[in-house]
């Protein structure tokens, strides 16, 4: 039964009203004043509605409205007058007035404006409901894929749950593979934190973002006077990770020189400072990543097949996000969590339909780092409830039906077709080549040109690679040049 409050200084009228509404099957209550009613309204329980003359002695209905508004904003307030004014009306309803009503009204008419006043609240009301339901249920959905801040419900992520926990305890080192921006630092986080190690440091270093010199004093530390710059001793990574974790990212771009010491370190557990004279022990678990194909490259001669075989003993590889779609929506819900908060915007809706179907359709080249950056952008463009495929970058949004991305096209002012199909082409080149390792003749056959067509493009585009696995395009460009004069076939 929906709870209404009446009131009115005349006597009449607002018996009048709690008689009428009574009979609709309301609970009604009548007070005299908008003094008595700011106390009834903040003391007790809620009402649904509100039913004020506007002109009373001392406080007015529009004070009432505006305390109401304050104090209990679920309620809707009816305001009602014998003297309306346009502009008294325009007051109300800018006030947050339900409706306005003057006097003599029609009682059916009364009866009316009551009923879908209440109806209209109790639809809002119901809306918040199941958005918070449905909120709870993202929550308690995602709670179920999450793992030591991993977040996945793809049988290949599961999988790496179940391989973490077993091998956490064991103290064996690890070798995380996968693509850049799948989360290989996360990875190693994760077993740490479930290790006996948690307690102790997780220290982690990108070995191909310094040289030689500057990598082994930052992984085994420096005695003072060993280097123009050394001023003062200083420990090294591995003493600080000491009891604990050092995570290894990109150990693919170590020389060889410094592969040789890694597997010292590895083999012997103890360390020498640069311009040291003295071993030090060290117990730490190694952990390494890397987006290369280390087997490949130790057929190669790139990297030690000694240091290969301590490295791997255990292997982790990371699926890129383009083989696990059904993650998608659980991380994207993620990253809008964290950037709703961060950037100060409710987006109470989430992620609109067509905006999901643009993520789950689009290949993510970058990954789930590039993922995260898509949801920053589109958090901080959006200005509605909902994120919209308008605050996708382009290339995002291409993964809409053709009509959908139509629509928008027309809505932002046109689009030049022949500019448009040439940043397209230059889009799948470009990610081909990164595919194929700048090999231009692989590429060619992924996108199903010519070799012709695709050096004439590349060399318009300025991207640079190699026409077959062992040549470069610079050392054959002064060969070919004049197949390179005119259109392509």
């Amino acid at each position: 039964m929906s709870k209404i409050l009446v009131v009115e200084d005349e006597k009449s009228m607002r018996d009048l009203l709690a008689m009428v509404l009574r009979k609709e099957g309301y609970d009604v209550e009548t007070v005299e004043s908008a003094t008595e009613a700011t106390d009834v309204v903040t003391g007790g329980d809620p009402f649904d509605l509100v039913v004020s003359d506007i002109s009373m002695p001392g406080l007015s209905g529009l004070d009432l409205l505006r305390h109401c508004s304050q104090t209990r904003p679920d309620t809707a307030v009816i305001l009602m007058t014998a003297y309306g004014t346009k502009q008294t009306a325009i007051d109300a309803l800018n006030e947050g007035a339900a409706y306005y009503i003057e006097k003599p009204f029609d009682i059916d008419e009364m009866r009316a404006v009551v009923r879908k006043t209440i109806e209209q609240k109790m639809l809002v009301v119901e809306n918040l409901d199941l958005k918070s339901q449905n909120r709870d249920l993202r929550a308690e959905l995602r709670g179920q894929y999450e793992f030591q801040g991993l977040i996945g419900r793809s049988p290949r992520m599961q999988s790496i749950f179940r391989l973490i926990e077993r091998v956490a305890g064991t103290g064996s080192t690890i070798m995380i593979s996968g693509e850049s921006g799948t989360g290989k630092e996360l990875i190693a986080k994760a077993v740490h934190y479930n290790s006996g190690r948690g307690e102790r440091p997780f220290v982690s270093i990108n070995c191909g973002a310094l040289p030689d010199e500057l990598l082994e004093s930052e992984l085994f530390g420096h005695m003072k006077g060993s280097f123009t710059g050394a001023t003062a001793n200083k420990k090294g990574l591995f003493q600080v990770a000491n009891g604990g974790t050092i995570f290894l990212d990109e150990i693919g771009e170590t020389s060889p020189a410094m592969q040789i010491k890694l597997l010292r370190v590895l083999q012997e557990r103890t360390i020498r400072p640069v311009g040291g004279t003295e071993e030090i022990e060290v117990e730490v678990r190694v952990i390494t990543a890397t987006n290369q194909d280390l087997e490949q490259m130790v057929s190669d001669k790139q990297f030690r097949e000694d240091l290969y075989y301590r490295i791997n003993v255990i292997a982790i590889r990371m699926p890129a996000l383009r083989q696990k779609p059904e993650d998608i929506p659980a991380l994207a819900e993620h990253f809008l969590d964290k950037y709703r908060s961060l950037v100060g915007k409710p987006i109470s809706e989430g992620l609109s339909k067509g905006a999901l179907e643009c993520l789950e359709s689009y290949d993510w080249p970058g990954n789930v780092r590039q993922l995260e950056n898509v949801i920053e952008r589109a958090v901080a463009l959006e200005a509605a409830e909902e994120i919209q495929p308008e605050s996708l970058p382009p290339e995002v949004r291409r993964g809409q039906s053709r009509t959908e991305e139509l629509d928008i096209v027309l809505r932002e002012g046109g689009i030049d077709l022949e500019q448009h199909l040439e940043e397209l082409r230059r889009h799948y080149m470009l990610t081909a080549m990164e595919r194929c390792d700048g090999v231009q003749t692989r590429a060619a056959e992924l996108l199903g040109m010519t070799f012709r067509s695709f050096r004439y493009f590349a060399k318009k585009y300025g991207m640079s690679g190699r026409d077959s696995q062992g040549d470069s395009g610079a050392e054959r460009q002064t060969a070919q040049s004049t197949e390179l004069v005119g259109e392509p076939d």
